[in-house]
């Protein structure tokens, strides 16, 4: 067990994150004193304590945001540097905790700065790798090109969600159903999506739609005529001229037939993900995907001879059980399908997942140097693998509890990156959200205060998570969402 104890809340949430990615299995007890005399004290197993005193020159009773932002950083640098040296590793992006590195780099891009300028940041600032440094840069300045074509800030995206599954992964934490215990209410739930979908065009009648997303869950849980009822209901609503790029999630190939994919060909969507997440079935079985590796490559051949020409396929290093080896045939093996574009996302286990609760499941029998280094070699395999097949990395996020403290990268043929996805990452764009547990996000033209003090310029909108009550409180959803936007 691991104590944290800080002096205030500031140096909390940097603390805990830098502390699990160095010990992922360890249990973490971290609690505010604000009567001790140190800004931290840090208690690790066998009794070692560590501790930080004040940052020179800055007392807490200086409060503005930039002094804030040098003390949170000094402690967090401090006690990295002590976790570093005691466990003999170094993280690959050092101190950096949050899910947007590019966005970061995109800062630094867009006031002026050189690549050597912003590596020099990145690894004095935040300790971060000379390889992961330059990998930021390279997708930041990739995702800055594709932005400039897009309708930033008058023009909007549409993410739609299906809230259901085939089955539940061990590994997942989103907000997902098992879609045989919900066949009876799925007609329901989508009389209400499509209700709010049809309300969200008329709020936002005379902007410019850049991109549409169906995700999930598993969009393709829903049955064929339901599928074709939902893409006629955004099609009817919305214009589709500006429409760059239109992705329907396709995702478990257990759940995808020829008829959907008929019914997605009928209308103009542009991109669609098979995602296998692995190519070795002993893994598909232990996790809970209710499909073989067969099932994959016949529903992409299938895919492919019905016309599509943009597929991407997702993958995550550091499933249970799975060797560097194994990936290595898992990336051969998606090489002989050759999708248009392939994320590769490094295994994060969140307390929501099943994974994250059975400790037996979670539990790796090498140790943590071990398998920080096998998930590494994994993501340099991926890259390889991606170069080999003329893809690009266009996108990247990182998430709390990643294996490895690694990321998550998107990697595309030139012209078939996924908007969408570099959209999300970058939040220059508002994007309008339907459906149970999904987030809309308005990007404001100015920054504005907040009933909380907070100034920002990104309003946030849930819907409930609950598909019951989404059903039943369809139109507070519909209210809350006109009452923002366009603001």
């Amino acid at each position: 067990m691991i104590e944290i104890i800080s002096k205030e809340t500031l140096f909390t949430y940097n603390l805990y994150h830098i502390t699990k990615a160095f010990f992922p299995e360890a249990e973490i007890r971290q609690c505010v004193d604000g009567e001790q005399e140190p800004l931290v004290k840090l208690t690790v197993d066998g009794g070692s304590c560590f501790s930080v005193a004040e940052v020179p020159g800055i007392g807490a009773e200086v409060q503005s945001d930039v002094c804030r932002q040098m003390r949170k950083r000094f402690v967090t640098h401090k006690v990295y540097e002590y976790l570093s040296e005691r466990t003999g590793r170094r993280l690959a992006w050092g101190m950096l905790t949050g899910v947007r590195p590019t966005k970061l780099v995109m800062q630094k891009i867009e006031s002026g700065k050189s690549e050597k300028e912003i590596i020099e940041f990145l690894k004095e600032e935040y300790s971060v790798s000379d390889s992961k440094a330059k990998l930021a840069i390279e997708i930041a300045e990739r995702e800055k090109r594709q932005l400039e074509c897009l309708h930033t800030p008058e023009g909007f995206s549409l993410y739609v969600g299906i809230p259901f599954c085939p089955s539940i992964c061990s590994y997942c934490s989103f907000s997902s159903s098992p879609a045989d215990q919900w066949r009876g209410q799925m007609d329901a739930y989508l009389e209400a999506l499509c209700r709010e979908i049809r309300a969200t065009a008329k709020m936002a009648k005379g902007k410019i739609l850049d991109t549409v997303y169906i995700g999930g869950g598993t969009p393709t849980t829903l049955s064929a005529g339901q599928l074709d009822r939902l893409l006629s209901c955004i099609e009817q609503s919305f214009s589709m001229e500006t429409v760059q790029e239109f992705t329907v999630e396709a995702g478990r190939p257990d759940s995808i037939t020829k008829e959907k994919l008929k019914v997605i060909r009928k209308y103009p969507v542009t991109r669609i993900s098979i995602n296998p997440q692995t190519m070795q079935q002993k893994t598909l079985d232990l996790v809970g995907r209710k499909h073989t590796v067969q099932d994959v490559k016949t529903v992409f051949h299938l895919a492919r001879t019905l016309g599509f020409d943009n597929i991407n396929m997702d993958l995550i290093a550091g499933l249970p059980g799975e060797s560097a080896e194994d990936m290595r045939d898992t990336f051969a093996q998606i090489e002989q399908l050759g999708p248009d574009s392939l994320t590769i996302h490094s295994l994060a286990i969140k307390r929501a997942a099943k994974m994250g609760q059975d400790a037996k499941v979670n539990r790796t029998s090498k140790s943590e140097k071990t398998f920080s280094s096998e998930i590494g070699q994994m993501v340099v395999d991926g890259a390889a693998a991606a170069r080999r097949m003329g893809l690009l990395p266009y996108y990247l996020y990182r998430q709390k509890n990643i294996a490895g403290n690694f990321e998550n990268v998107g990697y595309a043929k030139v012209d078939k990156a996924g908007i969408y996805n570099i959209l999300i990452m970058e939040e220059k764009q508002t994007i309008l959200a339907c459906g149970a547990g999904a987030g809309t996000k308005i990007v404001l033209p100015e920054k504005m205060t907040l009933e909380n003090g907070k100034t920002t310029n990104l309003i946030r909108i849930e819907n409930v998570k609950n598909i019951t009550e989404y059903i039943s409180r369809i139109d507070e959803m519909i209210e809350r969402k006109g009452e923002w936007l366009w603001h």
